[in-house]
């Protein structure tokens, strides 16, 4: 009886001790994660949310090697916290890349005060739909399960108890961010096109009727191609940038194009 509950007891440890060390991981990403991560989000949500991806992944997660230590402790707490926020800022750089693209889009076709401080971020309201329209599909179509996916696998490119390298880490974050701004600006590309395009035509018409206030007729036509423009190619924007967060949430370490 005394050795069963012995047993019990040191694989209790073990499952506690395993599960600490992927709680690190996981609560530094959840605090950055697109929709469950959100400024609007309760801490005491974002806890559960932490919680239960913790009991998904810990059972697919190898584990550690390390004791149960004041300075394994530190070390590990480190290591997974600062691997958790890697791949939380990875993936947060997305929801960047559609603000970007909002704004740039709303600076294009003279939207950009509108609603401006209606929401936590400043952001013009183009950049307020897209983000929520992008969050709303990415968690219909099973972010939840993708992320849970990410985790695990990051634990064969980041293992547990390990610090990666300062260049690779920098070189990678680089990357990153270029590719967010190049992402930001190919989705706002069709409003910049239509910008130029109504710069060009009123310059024109201003050319050939120096009397009339052009800008009096080019300004309601601006906003309403904006807004017609939107609503053609919002569907078609969010859908590539979805496809994008789901290449990267596959694989964070391919060479990005």
């Amino acid at each position: 009886m005394n050795g069963a509950l012995a047993e019990l007891l040191t694989m209790t440890n073990a499952m506690l001790w395993q599960s600490f060390a992927v709680f690190l991981r996981v609560s530094a990403l959840v605090s950055l994660l697109p929709a469950f991560g959100e400024q609007s989000v309760p801490a005491r949500i974002k806890l559960g949310i932490a919680f239960a991806f913790t009991m998904v992944v810990a059972p697919a997660v190898v584990a550690t090697t390390l004791s149960v230590k004041l300075d394994s402790i530190v070390w590990l707490t480190l290591t997974e916290i600062l691997a958790g926020l890697a791949l939380g800022i990875g993936i947060r750089l997305f929801v960047l890349a559609l603000q970007t693209a909002g704004s740039i889009a709303a600076q294009s076709t003279s939207l950009a005060q509108i609603l401006g401080g209606a929401v936590a971020e400043p952001v013009p309201a183009m950049g307020h739909i897209l983000v929520m329209g992008g969050l709303a599909l990415a968690v219909m179509t099973g972010l939840h399960v993708r992320v849970a996916e990410l985790i695990i696998f990051s634990y064969e490119i980041l293992p547990m108890g390990r610090l990666p390298s300062g260049a690779d880490v920098a070189e990678w974050g680089v990357g990153q961010i270029r590719r967010a701004f190049s992402l930001a600006f190919t989705l706002a590309a069709p409003f910049v096109i239509l910008s130029v395009l109504y710069n060009l035509a009123l310059g024109v018409i201003n050319k050939a009727m120096p009397q009339l206030m052009v800008a009096f007729v080019g300004a309601p036509v601006i906003t309403a191609g904006g807004l017609m423009l939107l609503c053609l190619a919002a569907p078609l924007l969010i859908e590539t940038w979805l496809n994008a967060l789901n290449t990267f949430i596959s694989n964070p370490l391919a060479p990005i194009p």
